[in-house]
């Protein structure tokens, strides 16, 4: 049975119902890691050796996140420019992630209908979230398709709960 960490990188946890609801659901699950960054590390400062070492204990990484400005919140880029170093993410004796499976969930303000090529973004969140399909090729790791949950400006709390459910499954799947 895999392990799997889920880096959850909220820029305020404590006020997002969908990533309050993640969260918690996920913490329930057996061999889920859920490690939320911005509480860990407030000032960005980030252990860089732990983060490493969290990483080569779990078979599988979740990056959870809010769709913010078509990217990630700036810990989880902070996250991404201190970890995924030279030597151990990539280049030279950098195999560390080499196998491990790649899960982006995230949620959307706007509604799935403006996340196509004729809609208000004119790109797919597939597309939108290529710079992470390229970071799993460059460290050797195994893109999964994202699971998402779209609507969250108007999202009801019945919609919230289907959500959350859909990721659940997706990461039971990654359980093996």
């Amino acid at each position: 049975m895999n392990k799997i960490l889920v880096l959850a990188a909220h820029r305020a946890p404590e006020e997002s119902r969908i990533n309050r609801a993640g969260v918690t659901a996920l913490k329930s699950i057996a061999g889920v890691t859920v490690h939320e960054l911005k509480r860990e590390y407030p000032d960005h400062q980030i252990d860089v050796e732990r983060e490493q070492a969290l990483l080569v204990e779990h078979d599988a990484i979740v990056l959870m996140f809010p769709f913010w400005w078509y990217s990630s919140p700036a810990i989880l880029k902070d996250w991404q420019d201190q970890v995924l170093t030279f030597g151990f993410a990539y280049g030279t004796n950098g195999t560390a992630l080499h196998g491990k499976k790649l899960m982006v969930m995230t949620s959307t303000g706007g509604q799935a209908e403006a996340y196509r090529a004729e809609g208000a973004n004119r790109y797919t969140v597939e597309e939108l979230l290529l710079p992470f399909h390229a970071m799993a090729n460059k460290t050797g790791m195994i893109w999964q398709a994202p699971a998402l949950i779209q609507g969250a400006n108007t999202i009801t709390e019945a919609l919230i709960d289907e959500g959350v459910n859909g990721w659940l499954s997706r990461v039971q799947a990654l359980k093996g």
